[in-house]
């Protein structure tokens, strides 16, 4: 193992060890009333424990790396100067956590030279952590995950999610109306960090969604691609705030057609 990867691998560890402080705390409050505000729309929910965990991951990585910048959902910025930035979700999914309704996630990334390098995503509820360095794979609680092999495209189970937008919305619920009659099914969990990794494991075929923020899916998508995902926005570039796809190589091309078709990056 070379230098540079045993260093991303310590930054996997550290990102996992980070998002377990915060997922330890949301294991006993999932449901509990919350103090809520609306960010951006009335269904873009942030509660006073997405706030708690933020602090909660900032404070354990200034405690093991001083030195490294941050930028976290609910507005942690701070520049470092070792070259290392983290990029922190403290609740992916916080409309499911106030419902106490599975599907969402504590997500942790590593990015150096503008590159996500290691990433962690925690389930709280299923009790599972999704981890991968850049070159070293992807794991699920440690053992070894990869993307589902074979697959039908018309078969294919495709995981999406909404805008908090409402025309966006209208939009988004007119691709889904070109696409759902062409696979198996759709789902919607309401995390894309935790839809990111359901693809690396294989409990969905693919995920696309429009309009993402990079903390939504900075360690997700690196742990797709480890996990042998095709990852890209909708015509061959690199996931952005544009467009995220990520899928199994056996259907990613005929999927990728169809939403191209159906200009699923409109909006």
């Amino acid at each position: 193992m070379g230098r540079l990867e045993t260093g991303n691998a310590e930054l996997e560890k550290l990102a996992a060890e980070a998002a377990g402080v915060a997922a330890s705390m949301l294991r006993v409050e999932t449901g509990a009333q919350r103090r809520i505000t609306a960010k951006s729309s009335p269904t873009d929910l942030v509660t006073d424990m997405d706030l708690a965990c933020e602090a909660a991951i900032v404070d354990f990585l200034s405690a093991h790396r001083p030195d490294d910048g941050v930028m976290g959902e609910e507005g942690s910025v701070r520049d470092g100067t070792s070259g290392v930035r983290w990029i922190i979700d403290p609740i992916d999914g916080t409309v499911n956590f106030v419902h106490g309704h599975p599907g969402f996630g504590v997500s942790v990334a590593a990015e150096m030279g503008g590159r996500v390098v290691a990433g962690a995503v925690l389930d709280p509820i299923l009790n599972e952590a999704f981890t991968a360095h850049r070159g070293g794979g992807a794991r699920v609680n440690g053992l070894p995950m990869t993307v589902r092999t074979g697959g039908d495209p018309a078969l294919a189970l495709v995981a999406t999610g909404f805008s908090y937008q409402h025309e966006r919305r209208r939009r988004q619920a007119e691709v889904l109306g070109e696409l759902l009659p062409m696979i198996g099914d759709i789902r919607r969990v309401g995390g894309a960090a935790i839809d990111l990794c359901w693809v690396a494991c294989g409990r969905v075929d693919a995920f696309f969604e429009v309009g993402l923020n990079p903390w939504d899916y900075a360690a997700g998508v690196l742990i797709a691609a480890e996990a042998g995902a095709v990852v890209q926005d909708l015509n061959g570039g690199p996931p952005s705030s544009d467009f995220v796809f990520a899928a199994a190589p056996a259907v990613a091309e005929p999927l990728l057609k169809l939403l191209q078709s159906a200009a699923a990056d409109r909006i």
